[in-house]
């Protein structure tokens, strides 16, 4: 009794001491990250979005965590915090429906060069193109499938259809021929994952994700109680004729209730930097190191691709700036959010936006985002700026 006494109080000295570590290192953000900050403040000034949060994990520790501007550009406007909720949009294809494919290729239930079509045989149904049934969930995880990039499903098909719908769309490539990014690939990704776990995609993962990493403010389809502490993201005229504050933003994740493998996902800056710490440090406590290691690195096919199996990497020109090493991964969201993690440099970047407030028409993120990240990678002396 008295050893495991003694084991407790160690661990407890050993947590309080993290945390205080962690309180340390937040003390001095203001001054080691007041270039990337005094960044995001000039964009918020220049309207590239009206609100934002970071947060930038480096060595298994937290280092910065801060919320800057308002929830819209209107005077006494909610102001954002770094513990305010935001629509990651396509983060979802990385955070929740690739992280499905992980735990379901670990248990044995996913084989990454299988048909989709033995899954979703709706795929084939009334098509007489036989390269449909080539299709297999690495291309679909690499964007190589040959489906569009998007449809607007959502303004003909009502809730049951937009995945069948979805299905019936016709290739623009043959399979494994093209890069192209899709959220039609990812739709059917999540609904096949779905039929694999024998569960729906939302439940699953809470109940396999962000339960097991204590992430307690990412979910899908907030209560609308919620609703109101979570940045709007367009005053949406033609589809829903109301301002978007709390549901998603895609119009098809939408139309097929909110959840979906493309988007549909909620999360803060503190939940997506604790799920990326998890990442580098090879996945635990729900994956394998190899396991990560196999779907964060570049595929290379169809040749010449970026993408990892449901992640990104860094390209010339890239989103995550200049500095990050050829071992980095990622996803950026349409709404103004990105997630990047760079194992070499056990670094990670959380970044969110409501970019599209209030009609979407404003791209200025594309300049901010490159920036940000090499301003913090030279604040944490990573790189000596020329």
């Amino acid at each position: 009794m008295r050893q495991s006494v003694s084991k407790s109080y160690r661990e407890y000295l050993c947590l309080k001491s993290a945390r205080a570590s962690s309180s340390e290192r937040l003390a001095e953000q203001d001054l080691r990250f007041r270039q990337p900050f005094a960044l995001v403040q000039q964009a918020i000034a220049d309207k590239s979005f009206p609100g934002a949060a970071l947060a930038v994990t480096w060595q298994g520790e937290l280092r910065a965590l801060r919320g800057f501007g308002q929830f819209t550009y209107d005077q006494g406007s909610a102001q954002v915090t770094a513990e305010t909720i935001f629509d990651v949009a396509s983060l979802t294809k990385a955070v929740a429906t690739t992280t499905m494919a992980m735990l379901l290729y670990e248990r044995g239930f996913l084989d990454l060069d299988s048909p989709v079509a033995a899954v979703l045989p709706e795929l084939t149904v009334g098509s007489q193109d036989a390269a449909r049934r080539q299709i297999t969930f690495r291309m679909l995880l690499t964007h190589s499938s040959g489906f569009p990039a998007h449809a607007r499903l959502y303004e003909t098909a009502r809730e049951a259809e937009v995945f069948p719908a979805a299905c019936s769309l016709p290739l623009e490539a043959p399979p494994g021929k093209r890069s192209l990014y899709s959220d039609i690939g990812f739709i059917l990704l999540g609904k096949a994952l779905e039929r694999l776990a024998d569960d729906e995609l939302a439940r699953f993962c809470q109940r396999e994700i962000f339960g097991p990493l204590g992430m307690t403010q990412t979910l899908f389809k907030p209560p609308a109680q919620l609703r109101i502490s979570i940045p709007p993201t367009q005053n949406d005229r033609q589809f829903r004729s109301r301002i978007v504050q709390g549901e998603v933003d895609d119009e098809n994740a939408a139309a097929m209730g909110g959840v979906a493998g493309h988007a549909g996902l909620f999360s803060n800056v503190g939940d997506l930097a604790r799920f990326a710490n998890h990442m580098l440090k090879g996945g635990t406590p729900i994956l394998r190191p190899e396991t990560v290691r196999l779907f964060t690195t570049r595929q290379d096919q169809p040749v010449g691709s970026s993408w990892a199996l449901g992640w990104d990497t860094p390209s010339r020109p890239s989103q995550s700036g200049s500095y990050l090493s050829l071992t980095a991964y990622g996803h950026l969201g349409f709404t103004g959010t990105s997630l990047w993690i760079d194992p070499e440099r056990q670094l990670a970047v959380a970044f969110l936006s409501n970019r599209t407030w209030p009609d979407r028409r404003s791209d200025k993120i594309k300049q901010v985002r490159p920036r940000l990240h090499d301003a913090i990678v030279e604040a944490l002396g990573l790189v000596t700026k020329e």
